[in-house]
């Protein structure tokens, strides 16, 4: 990244942040200047990335969360005040899948975990950032959803009704609070090399690669960068939107 910092004097909560989107997202943060707070359930990994940015200069907290209890999720909003006094930037970036069944065969356990994980999280998450943000005079919310939360996946009936959610909820949130300085957008990562999909077949992901307009997978450091360039004030005029990252894959042609 460049010397010219697009996120600097700003203070960032960034959930999920133990890996894959998060952590690169976490380290991209720190990078545009911002002070990050990390939020994930996996108290060792995200201590382990707020250690290693603190080491490089930038400045960054751990806060163990989980983004389905809502006093879990508070927490991170009550530490970013309580350590840096304002809070101007979230990314609400957790969730979760689930291995793929044809809708019928999803038991209603599952389906719940699905929504609590995705679109729950979402809703706590803005739930608490928001009068935070407010009382910081004004911000940016990126939520993630997915390629899958803007069409059908098969067998992803729980993943994707959360994802269709967090748009809804993303367009909502933009409509509520736009003329209160809050801006609020949704990122939709499409085939993105994440540690999940490393463990693929080389086959499969060339496979998959195949159906990528751009003829490769994404790598998490490009869904970073986007994310970065969403919260900053380049995207000062845009809310309510969803960027798609995915490589022109959702601009047409036979699906995965």
């Amino acid at each position: 990244m460049s010397d010219r910092k697009p996120l600097g004097g700003k203070v960032a909560i960034v959930a999920g942040a133990s890996r894959g989107i998060g952590a690169a997202s976490a380290r991209a943060f720190a990078e545009a200047g911002a002070t990050v707070v990390l939020a994930a359930r996996t108290a060792s990994a995200i201590a382990a990335i707020a250690d290693e940015i603190n080491g490089n200069g930038g400045k960054a907290l751990a806060v163990p969360t989980d983004v389905t209890d809502p006093e879990s999720v508070a927490r991170p909003v009550e530490e970013t005040a309580k350590a840096f006094g304002r809070l101007d930037i979230a990314f609400n970036n957790a969730g979760g899948g689930h291995m793929p069944k044809p809708l019928a065969d999803i038991s209603f356990k599952d389906f719940e975990a699905g929504l609590k994980s995705n679109l729950y999280g979402a809703f706590l998450g803005m739930k608490y950032e928001i009068p935070a943000i407010l009382a910081a005079g004004g911000g940016a919310i990126l939520n993630m959803t997915s390629t899958a939360g803007l069409q059908g996946a098969p067998g992803m009936g729980p993943y994707a009704a959360g994802k269709h959610g967090v748009v809804a909820l993303t367009k909502t949130a933009a409509l509520d609070y736009g003329k209160r300085n809050i801006r609020v957008n949704a990122i939709a990562p499409g085939p993105i090399v994440n540690e999940q999909m490393s463990r693929l077949p080389e086959e499969r992901l060339k496979e998959i690669a195949r159906f990528v307009p751009l003829g490769r997978t994404g790598r998490v450091e490009e869904v970073a960068g986007a994310a970065v360039w969403l919260c900053s004030d380049e995207a000062s005029f845009i809310t309510g939107a969803v960027l798609s990252v995915d490589g022109g894959r959702l601009a047409g042609g036979a699906a995965i």
